[in-house]
């Protein structure tokens, strides 16, 4: 293999590479294998197909699994919000303590996001996902007795290390589905999983009020329902376990004993993911539009229930709609993404996350200089509906900047949607001189500001918003960078060729897209 393939992995290549043959395990090699799935796969067994309300092992059976154990942590996550008048006025607590309990809430994960990255990429999500979820079950129990400010805002800490279940969500689809469909398929599988931030804000005051009628007091009622969140996390837990698979072909830790899939070391992966300037500008992306939505979450039933006087229950209805969106909003950024590449290519993507992403951040803006109750919902629902399409189209384009790397990059890429939400609760949201409006207004400032890198994203393979594909560069070009030279002649890159293969429709309609690859 020629030197030039050379040098560190991970900085991608910059489109001025020589056109240079090498040799791979071909990746169009037929297998008989591919009988024994029930939906049509390509050469890496991923789906090509998405059928929404089937069950085929293991595809469909991973989707369902992947996005009820998230939609599980989102509940739980949230399960405070809707029911923070009752909380403060039984722990006493003040807007700064409930303003700190929203930024621990989604700190928490920042660090269990970057774990769950690299266990996705070395153990595989099954084992990630049915860990974590049954792991932070007992903080859920707890806030059941919970008993002063400091205990609150702890608890919340520690049930926010469940969210780090959106990375195996958003890995576990990488691996399953296809990427001419990925956008759709990891939209909706995160759009549900996040449409529990929604639910729970119906969920948490109906029992709240079944209970409350069943003879509890008010301040007991709110800890009692906090059970039902704990056991669905058990539950979840056991099934994700019991029935779920890595790989289309199988559990990874199986695979790699077989040697039919590599086992990789934790330093390669995480520098490649590092090392790509790409994965930073994700970071800030995914800081306002997940985060953006995160943020939303924590302040917006208390919003409505302060500013325009409504009940508990309505204000918890109204708020539930931002959530709800989820149900068509990101997958509709999935879709619009995949819709647009197949016309422009990566650039039609990136393209679409610019222009839902900034929506979003215009609408919030007027959500918060809403004066009156009709005004402020229509703009929340149009600003949530660009929050979570934007959240939608990002995970239409990360999968393609790094197939090694693809754990730890969608780690660093959740967690920043964490970073974004608990910066921005902490300089809007807890100083008790500005009220919620203004902490949306300034939250939606700053959306449209952040929003702007995404013209500097460029794969020389596709293009970027503005410039072109470089000459002569085509896709194996680009992923066979994230193996040295050493690794490639032990073949550990095949399956990043047989990647590349299946990543060609990015190319769009552009001329020249029949360009072949250089197989020796």
């Amino acid at each position: 293999m020629s030197s030039e393939f050379g040098g560190s992995p991970g900085h991608g290549v910059t489109g001025r590479e020589p056109m240079l043959a090498f040799s791979v395990a071909s990746p169009m090699r037929s297998n008989n294998r591919v009988v024994k799935f029930d939906l049509p796969v390509d050469s890496e067994h991923k789906a090509k197909k998405f059928k929404l309300f089937s069950f085929a092992n293991p595809h469909m059976r991973t989707f369902h699994l992947s996005w009820i154990s998230f939609f599980t942590c989102f509940v739980s996550m949230f399960a405070a919000a809707p029911l923070v008048p009752i909380i403060r006025d039984n722990l006493n607590l003040t807007k700064s303590d409930i303003g700190n309990a929203g930024v621990a809430s989604v700190s928490g994960s920042i660090v269990s996001r970057l774990v769950m990255g690299a266990v996705c990429d070395l153990l595989g999500p099954r084992y990630g996902c049915a860990v974590l979820i049954m792991m932070t079950a007992p903080p859920v129990f707890c806030m059941s007795f919970v008993s002063s400010a400091g205990g609150y805002v702890v608890v919340r800490f520690m049930i926010g290390f469940s969210l780090a279940t959106f990375v195996s969500c958003q890995y576990w689809m990488s691996t399953m589905f296809n990427g001419q469909i990925i956008g759709l398929v990891n939209g909706t599988a995160a759009g549900w999983g996040n449409m529990g931030g929604g639910a729970t804000q119906l969920l948490m005051p109906v029992l709240f009020a079944i209970i409350k009628s069943a003879g509890s007091t008010a301040f007991t009622a709110w800890r009692i329902a906090f059970f039902v969140p704990g056991w669905l996390h058990v539950i979840m837990g056991i099934l994700v376990l019991t029935l779920g698979q890595d790989l289309p072909d199988g559990n990874l830790g199986d695979l790699q004993k077989k040697g039919d899939v590599a086992t990789d070391k934790f330093g390669k992966v995480l520098w490649n993911a590092v090392t790509n300037y790409r994965t930073w500008i994700f970071v800030l992306l995914y800081g306002y539009s997940m985060g953006v939505e995160l943020t939303t979450h924590n302040v917006i039933a208390e919003y409505f229930y302060d500013r325009f006087d409504l009940k508990l229950h309505t204000a918890g209805v109204i708020a539930a709609t931002f959530g709800m969106v989820n149900l068509v909003a990101r997958s509709f950024g999935g879709f619009a993404s995949d819709y647009m590449a197949q016309h422009f290519g990566m650039r039609g993507r990136l393209w679409t996350l610019w222009i839902v992403q900034t929506m979003g951040g215009v609408f919030c803006i007027l959500l918060g200089n809403a004066a009156s109750l009709s005004l402020a919902i229509t703009f929340m629902i149009i600003f949530s509906i660009g929050a979570e399409a934007a959240c939608g189209a990002t995970f239409g384009i990360v999968p393609f900047v790094s197939r090694r790397s693809l754990g730890i990059l969608s780690g660093l890429t959740g967690a920043g949607g964490n970073i974004g939400s608990g910066l921005t609760q902490l300089l809007f949201f807890t100083n008790p001189e500005h009220s919620t409006g203004t902490g949306l207004i300034y939250m939606g400032i700053l959306t449209v500001v952040c929003t702007i890198p995404v013209a500097f994203i460029h794969f020389p393979q596709w293009g970027s918003m503005f410039l072109p594909a470089s000459k002569g560069i085509v896709e194996e070009h680009y992923y066979i960078k994230e193996y040295s030279k050493e690794e490639r002649e032990k073949n550990m890159h095949a399956g990043n060729m047989k990647f590349a293969e299946n990543c060609r429709s990015e190319r769009g309609n552009r001329e020249g897209s029949a360009v072949k690859p250089p197989h020796a």
